[in-house]
């Protein structure tokens, strides 16, 4: 039975890809998998590797990242991927999330956050950079109204979903409130059953809407 987590990076920046790699063999967690420069061959490969999360480039050669993510899905339906990105494009940040991507990152984000984002999603969370989130909260304030379904939250849920929709890791909301990331995580889960909804993405857009 392994005791690591294993990564694939899609990217035509092979310069980059390299330094992920090294960096993740580097923590006692995660391992390189396999990498690859266009949609076409991480379609033909990423089945066979079974990745535990693919790091994808949204602004690849040929099919972009975004298609790719909508074709792997059905492939590898339990296997979370990350989009990575120079740009904060409100539009293809959704366009990712419709097409099942988990997370949204800046490229230029220190290595460290890129492993606590990793974690994150491997805990079922869907990680975005501060600035990623800000977008998404602008767009999320212009969407009309929903059920009442958030009413149901209680004041601790609240505070936690307050957090995610600010775009903070799991940590960073467990510190301000004083409890374990194990417990932040139960009440995420709660928080997710409570408004119907699989994402992180999902249960702030809900929320907020309302």
């Amino acid at each position: 039975m392994k005791n690591f987590i294993t990564i694939s990076i899609v990217d035509d920046d092979s310069d980059l890809a390299e330094k992920i790699a090294a960096y993740l063999n580097k923590s006692n967690r995660y391992r390189f998998l396999s990498s690859y420069t266009s949609a076409e061959e991480a379609l033909a490969h990423l089945p066979k590797d079974r990745p535990d999360v693919v790091l994808m480039d949204i602004n690849l050669g040929g099919m972009n990242g975004i298609e790719c993510v909508r074709q792997l899905q059905p492939l590898l339906p339990n296997t979370p991927v990350v989009m990575l990105t120079v740009f904060e494009d409100t539009g293809k940040i959704f366009s990712a999330i419709t097409a099942g991507a988990s997370g949204y990152l800046l490229k230029r984000m220190p290595p460290s956050q890129l492993l606590d984002a990793i974690a994150e999603v491997v805990g079922g969370g869907s990680p975005m950079s501060a600035p990623i989130a800000r977008k998404v909260l602008q767009m999320l304030k212009t969407m009309p109204a929903p059920g009442d379904e958030s009413m149901n939250l209680s004041d601790r849920e609240r505070e936690v979903i307050d957090g995610m929709a600010a775009g903070k890791p799991y940590k960073e909301i467990a510190d301000k409130l004083g409890v374990s990331i194990h417990t932040v995580r139960s009440y995420i889960r709660r928080i997710y059953e409570k408004l119907h909804v699989r994402t992180r993405t999902e249960a702030v857009a809900k929320y907020l809407r309302h």
